[in-house]
């Protein structure tokens, strides 16, 4: 018994490894013919396909191969979105065409309807003026006087007829007309998310490019800097969670000085920098909602750059240079620096070498250590009286 169960248990597994290979091997073998007339559908299913793989690399242990085979699987659903997209776009195309060449036709269809109702009407309306009596008179026999009198009946059917003719193709030819103005403001969109689609995948590349040449291609290297920010993160979560060891200093006022930057490396960090975090509750905040807008210089060219909203002033003098952003910024997104999770702060440091670092508002200073990477990694926090806020300002030293 125990060997058939044996037996069944291999065949399952060597099925569901065959099943992986296979759908492992699917994406690489859809071939999408953009003659063919399932091209759109082929596309969709390779997509599917492609999403289905870079799900299952994204749930794999985090490296540098895994990272890589990440983002080209990225770059490849991009650039089937574009293909997609310009073939939506060269279908709607030729419908606007097909809908003007027909348009034109209905037009000229038109006219000449509308010339021989014009006829029509006038001949009618000639006819109508003749009485019957004088038609009776004017005829030598009943019949003759029949076969008129039928003549101008059937003529003024007729006339009702080229105008009910008139009247559908009146229609037709507002309905196109409509459908067409439909297809054009298609098209635009189209044209507009075509543009958007090529932007992002010069990003993507962009990215990929970056990050080959930052980790020069080395595990060990890439390994190396991945367990110091995913210490950092989580040794940050654990601070923002309230389990710092902290003593409190005192009451500070918005610009007093409250600690320095360290220069240099130093634990959980890769240089010299403030890390600012603003925390209500537990929950993090974007610190880009509170602080003034500067004209900042951004080091880390695949994040770009977004605006300040708020009405603090910065917690370092001459602000700022900025190391990395707030939420899924290069290293979140690419190298999956924080395990998939955004990053919750923004790394600065004064344009100046000067490494002063400043309450943003007045409250209560608290100088506080938490364990990271094998050593502690330092930080003040001030609790603000106003909405409840604190802010944290990490590796520095204290005064």
């Amino acid at each position: 018994m125990r060997k058939h169960v044996t037996s069944l248990f291999i065949s399952l597994f060597l099925l569901l490894m065959s099943i992986q290979l296979v759908q492992a091997q699917e994406c690489e073998e859809i071939n999408c013919n953009s003659d063919a007339d399932d091209y759109l559908e082929c596309v969709d299913r390779k997509k599917v396909c492609l999403e289905a793989k870079i799900s299952e690399i994204r749930d794999q242990k985090i490296t540098l191969s895994n990272t890589i085979s990440l983002i080209n699987g990225q770059v490849a659903v991009q650039e089937l979105q574009i293909n997609q997209s310009e073939a939506e776009l060269s279908s709607l195309e030729r419908q606007v065409t097909e809908l003007s060449e027909r348009i034109s036709g209905l037009n000229v269809s038109l006219d000449r309807l509308t010339d021989m109702l014009i006829g029509r009407i006038q001949a009618q309306y000639k006819r109508t003026t003749v009485s019957p009596l004088l038609i009776l008179a004017q005829a030598n026999t009943f019949p003759q006087f029949y076969s008129q009198f039928h003549y101008l009946k059937q003529a003024g059917q007729n006339t009702a007829e080229a105008m009910g003719q008139a009247e559908s193709q009146r229609i037709a030819y507002d309905e196109q007309k409509d459908l067409k103005e439909t297809k054009q403001e298609e098209v635009a969109a189209k044209q507009r998310q075509l543009e958007q689609e090529q932007a992002a995948l010069v990003g993507q590349r962009r990215d990929q490019q970056y990050l080959l040449q930052e980790t020069a291609s080395n595990e060990a290297r890439y390994q190396a800097e991945l367990q110091k920010t995913l210490a950092e993160i989580n040794a940050i979560q654990s601070i923002i969670a309230g389990q710092g060891d902290e003593q409190k200093v005192g009451e500070v006022s918005g610009g007093d000085k409250i600690a320095s930057i360290i220069v240099g490396a130093s634990t959980c960090s890769t240089g010299t920098h403030l890390h600012f975090e603003v925390a209500k509750g537990g929950i993090n905040l974007n610190p880009a909602s509170y602080l003034k807008a500067i004209d900042a210089n951004w080091n880390n060219q695949p994040d770009g750059s977004f605006g300040f909203g708020g009405d603090w002033d910065w917690p370092v003098n001459n602000a700022a240079k900025i190391n990395q952003g707030y939420g899924m910024t290069y290293y979140a997104r690419v190298r999956r620096a924080y395990g998939g999770a955004p990053h919750t702060g923004i790394d600065m440091a004064s344009k100046s070498s000067d490494y002063t670092v400043k309450a943003v508002r007045e409250g209560t200073l608290y100088r506080g250590s938490i364990a990271c990477g094998g050593g502690r990694l330092r930080y003040v926090r001030v609790a603000h009286k106003d909405g409840d806020l604190s802010t944290y300002y990490l590796h520095v030293n204290y005064l």
